[in-house]
């Protein structure tokens, strides 16, 4: 699934239109979020989002490396896992500070952060030293703290991938089969947990990072028997999507903290089958034609950020209309709304960009 530079566009496009689904999928009421990947698939957002970090950081890896030198890309990445870092801070104060005034306004939501701000009455120190020393992790900021060690651990993977990706995979599958062990030996408070295993999720990492730095797709699908690998994926997806509507599907959620191995599968079929709208020029149409989706995508982690408090407040104030039942007006209502908001954040964001003395910009 490697592509040349010249198709970035579809990347961002993709990563866009995840981030806007992640916001929807938080929004228990919503509407649109009846028709994401999660309901038809037995992974979710989550997986493309990983996917496709791990895809532009080697993207990023590779102009870095052009433009400058090795040594000047790894700073960068360890630069990157430290405003990742600094994000997953924010996003955990912004969870709390949302959660306090909407209590306050007694607008009570399944996923307000009740417990964290009575352990933040109790003990104000040790919460928050909590949430610095990753041991705490509020509702919609647990994916950060992967993505920083990720960051970190991206100068050893990425030239790994380019020269000897057999290794890199081998090694990661190994991480990976240990992840469950190792969970319990993750940094956490009592009574918390990691909603995403680092162990486990760097496979999905390294798929991405393999997909761009290897000419994978464009080997196997042009091979003769290449129909052979796109008929599979199909057949894959399609078992998969009939699981996931049977009444019978049952999920625990550490399949998804640990990155089942159902989900992975399943995400690669889908995978494939998107890779194929991207070569036939598809998907870089549709982006072409819908560019606010690629803006929201380049500024990944501030919509990221903004998005989960979007979610956070309008699901809260959503289920607390309607008593917590689905009501379709007001949750399409609750979509625009949404998805209307994080447009409005990131265009304002732009436009403050503009506005900035050239300085202050490459300071930030």
């Amino acid at each position: 699934m490697s592509q040349p530079s010249s198709r970035l566009v579809e990347l961002d496009f993709f990563r866009g239109l995840v981030l806007l689904i992640i916001v929807v999928d938080h929004i228990g009421g919503s509407i649109l979020s009846r028709f994401t990947l999660h309901t038809y698939a037995l992974c979710d957002a989550a997986e493309v989002f990983v996917f496709l970090g791990g895809y532009a950081s080697a993207t990023a890896w590779a102009a870095l490396c052009a433009r400058r030198t090795e040594a000047a890309a790894r700073q960068r990445f360890i630069r990157r896992a430290f405003e990742i870092y600094r994000a997953f801070v924010v996003t955990a104060l912004l969870m709390l500070l949302v959660s306090a005034i909407l209590l306050a306004c007694d607008i009570t939501a399944p996923n307000l952060t009740v417990t964290d701000l009575d352990d933040l009455a109790l003990a104000p120190a040790a919460a928050l030293s909590d949430i610095v020393l990753l041991r705490r992790q509020p509702y919609l900021a647990g994916v950060l703290p992967m993505y920083a060690w990720f960051a970190l651990a991206a100068p050893l993977a990425l030239p790994l991938a380019h020269k000897k990706p057999w290794w890199l995979l081998a090694l990661s599958l190994a991480l990976w089969g240990l992840a469950p062990l190792a969970t319990p030996w993750l940094p956490h408070a009592a009574g918390m947990q990691w909603d995403f295993n680092p162990l486990g999720w760097q496979l999905m990492f390294v798929f991405g990072v393999i997909a761009r730095a290897q000419p994978v797709f464009q080997r196997v699908s042009a091979h003769r028997l290449g129909w052979i690998v796109t008929l599979a994926a199909l057949a894959t997806v399609v078992a998969c999507a009939a699981w996931r509507l049977s009444p019978d599907a049952v999920f625990d959620s550490d399949l998804k903290r640990n990155l089942a191995w159902f989900r992975a599968l399943n995400f690669l079929g889908i995978a494939w089958l998107t890779a194929q709208t991207v070569r036939l020029g598809w998907t870089k149409r549709v982006a072409c034609a819908l560019p606010w989706i690629g803006l929201i995508g380049r500024k990944g982690l501030l919509s990221f950020v903004a998005g989960a408090v979007i979610s956070l407040v309008v699901d809260s104030l959503l289920y607390w209309y309607t008593d917590g039942y689905l009501d379709v007006p007001l949750g399409l209502a609750a979509d625009a709304l949404a998805l209307g908001s994080l447009m409005l954040v990131v265009r304002l964001s732009g436009a403050l960009e503009r506005l900035l003395p050239a300085k202050v910009k490459v300071s930030a």
